[in-house]
């Protein structure tokens, strides 16, 4: 409102400013000032400095508002009035010149008050008129022009007025919905400061608007408040994509990996348009906890289906197998004892069965310590081939200096006993046939081979080795593969079948790097 009554002072300042020079050039010649010259000039000269004073206690703003706009419109009315009368009263057209003050006061105090200011310019007016009629002789019939200019006055009043009022609503409503703006933006920030997934909000050009914690942690790149990024100095690869979005925008959905930080994220781009595409907002799924969440459901599953079995499978086997055992106690003829067998064999063999499902509850309890397998590793193939009954040449171990695992113990011998045995089921048997190999790649990983020479696998049952329930054999449980894949998640370990160039089967565990933990 201070600024609005600024410039209403400026236009006052520049019209008495006009005035004092109209009538120091132009003088008679025009009809300015023509009944009273001297009252004219010093009428002009008063609003200049009545102006001017206005302008000084804008400026201090004292004393308030109100006073200052009903004081200036005052000064208006009087000057404006004396100038009228100075210049040949109603018949000069100087009165018009009070519309223009009054509309302005009706803006800027957006009160009822501007109908009391027009009803003293109709007074002023009706009064001059008067004056003139009674003193200079001036025609009565004029009473009609001064009282359309009075009804002026009131129209543009309350025009004013009514303009004032939908102004002010609108004023406030524009105020409520910056606040829902303000509020909505804050809201935006705080969610996606929260996300745990990356969020990051470009322009059509690549300019990084927004971002949150989760981005800098998947890029490795540190953001500055002052820094004007872009995508391509943060992020090669994500502007390469995001290039080739803005071409193909079907591609939403993509599965990278970062180079520095070398996490995996799925990238999915969010256009942001509305009038014509503004720029985009890229969200960076971090791949690995997306399979963390699933692992924690898939244990929990586990738990429950370890439980049931427990309870539901291995007591009525044990019931089983007692009850056979005690039915063989008697005498029976070769083909019911043959019967009896077979129960046994296949109680036993469900038994192994439950064993095995029971372990898989065992690796959401990991306790993983460092192990050097230069010294682990041939211990525990010498254990195994005593178990197993079989000669020490079998086996050939190349073992790298300072291959350091972190794994749980429990679970790492779960793991070499299923893989080795595995191993030996298939292989010829013959001096070297089991080969264990151990070195360090060059990020830093430990990378265990367990190879044999027997047949390799059929290709197209490559992708099943892995599934439950899966076996080559007619006597295996096919749990052992899965198994020994499911302890390796659970320490941070892959585990993969590779096909080697010279014949028989590989399996491969690549350790997870040290630097991660």
């Amino acid at each position: 409102m201070w600024r609005s009554i600024y410039f209403f002072n400026l236009y006052r300042l520049t019209l008495s400013g006009l005035f004092i020079f109209l009538v120091s050039i132009f003088g008679h010649a025009l009809s300015l000032g023509s009944s009273a010259p001297s009252l004219f000039f010093r009428t002009s000269l008063l609003y200049v400095v009545m102006t001017l004073i206005s302008l000084l206690t804008i400026k201090l703003r004292r004393p308030r508002f109100n006073l200052q706009l009903a004081f200036q419109v005052g000064t208006d009315i009087v000057c404006i009035t004396v100038l009228s009368h100075a210049s040949g009263g109603i018949q000069s057209g100087l009165g018009v010149l009070l519309l223009v003050s009054l509309t302005a006061t009706g803006l800027i105090s957006r009160g009822k008050t501007t109908l009391f200011f027009a009803a003293l310019a109709s007074i002023a007016v009706l009064l001059q008129h008067s004056y003139a009629v009674l003193t200079q002789d001036a025609a009565v019939a004029q009473y009609v022009q001064a009282g359309l200019l009075s009804t002026a006055y009131f129209a543009v009043a309350w025009l004013a007025h009514t303009m004032a009022k939908y102004a002010s609503a609108s004023e406030n409503l524009a105020a409520l919905r910056g606040v829902d703006l303000a509020n909505m933006a804050e809201t935006n920030r705080l969610v996606i400061q929260d996300m745990p997934d990356g969020v990051l909000v470009v322009n059509e050009s690549g300019m990084v608007k927004q971002y949150n914690p989760g981005v800098e942690r998947l890029l490795g790149y540190t953001f500055s408040n002052t820094d004007n990024a872009t995508l391509k100095s943060c992020a090669p690869l994500l502007a390469d994509r995001f290039a080739v979005w803005r071409l193909h925008q079907g591609r939403e959905h993509e599965v990278l990996r970062l180079p520095i930080t070398n996490h995996q994220v799925r990238v999915r781009f969010l256009p942001v348009e509305r009038d014509g595409f503004w720029g985009a907002i890229i969200f960076l799924e971090d791949m690995q906890r997306v399979q963390a969440q699933a692992q924690q459901i898939k244990l929990a599953a586990l738990g429950r289906l370890t439980a049931n079995i427990a309870h539901e499978v291995r007591n009525p086997l044990s019931a089983i197998s007692y009850a056979t055992e005690l039915l063989q106690e008697e005498k029976h003829d070769p083909g019911q004892t043959r019967l009896f067998q077979i129960i046994m064999d296949n109680a036993a063999r469900l038994n192994h069965i439950v064993e095995d499902v029971l372990q898989l509850n065992r690796r959401d309890r990991v306790q993983s310590e460092d192990y050097n397998l230069t010294e682990k590793l041939p211990l525990y193939i010498e254990g195994l081939r005593h178990t197993q009954g079989v000669s020490q040449e079998i086996f050939l171990i190349k073992i790298a200096p300072a291959c350091v695992i972190r794994f749980d113990l429990g679970h790492l011998d779960q793991v070499l006993w299923n893989l080795c045995r595995n191993a030996l089921r298939y292989c010829s048997k013959l001096t070297g046939s089991v080969q264990l190999s151990v070195w360090c790649s060059n990020d830093g990983r430990t990378i265990l081979e367990i190879l044999n020479d027997g047949p390799p696998v059929a290709p197209e049952t490559v992708q099943q080795l892995f599934e439950p329930f899966f076996t080559m054999t007619a006597g295996g449980t096919g749990l052992g593969l899965y198994i020994a894949r499911e302890l390796c998640e659970a320490n941070g370990a892959t585990l993969e079948y590779r096909q080697p160039t010279k014949g028989g089967a590989c399996f491969r565990i690549v350790f997870g790097d040290q630097n991660d933990r």
